[in-house]
């Protein structure tokens, strides 16, 4: 099973760090329940808001404008957060793991499959209800330029194909 067709191409923000004779695999953007914690916070934040400018409405008017100004800066946050999960991809080659995050200072971190000696997939309660788990890698190496791959979307068929891939069988014959 292929999560993306061999047709398909990766986003333009990630087909740059990709080498002219590497072929795609697996290109997934992160579960996006790495973004529950900032929705908890800006709904939070509304029903404070929203109950502090009920209470202080008649004694301080300029207060009310304090508590909504900072509630529109916990929504811009929350904004921001949104627009770094959109442009994070965890992409699979058929010859490298490539970890892409950041909205403005890009970072890319990679490991060669070759190098991976060891991999396993760890899932939370909470991963289980809503579809996530996490991935740890380990390598030959000392320095590894990710270790940790989190809020992964599907991690069986991702573990699976990972695994098929990290460890072939001696017949390849139907890639």
């Amino acid at each position: 099973m292929r999560l993306v067709t061999p047709g398909d191409s990766a986003p333009a923000s990630i087909h740059r760090y990709l080498l002219p004779h590497e072929q795609q695999v697996i290109t997934v953007r992160r579960h996006p329940a790495v973004l529950m914690t900032p929705i908890a916070f800006v709904l939070g934040g509304l029903v404070v808001a929203g109950v502090l400018s009920n209470v202080v409405v008649g004694s301080n008017g300029s207060l009310v404008n304090w508590i909504w100004w900072a509630w529109l800066v916990l929504l811009a946050w929350f904004v921001w957060k949104v627009a770094t999960w959109s442009v994070d991809y965890f992409v699979i080659t058929n010859q490298r793991m490539l970890l892409t995050t950041g909205l403005l200072t890009r970072k890319v971190a990679m490991m060669p499959l070759a190098k991976v000696t060891d991999m396993s997939f760890q899932r939370s309660m909470s991963g289980r209800m809503l579809g996530y788990g996490e991935f740890v890698l380990e390598s030959a190496g000392q320095d590894q330029a990710f270790r940790v791959v989190s809020y992964l979307p599907y991690p069986e068929q991702l573990y699976l194909e990972v695994c098929s891939m990290i460890f072939p069988t001696s017949d390849s014959s139907d890639d």
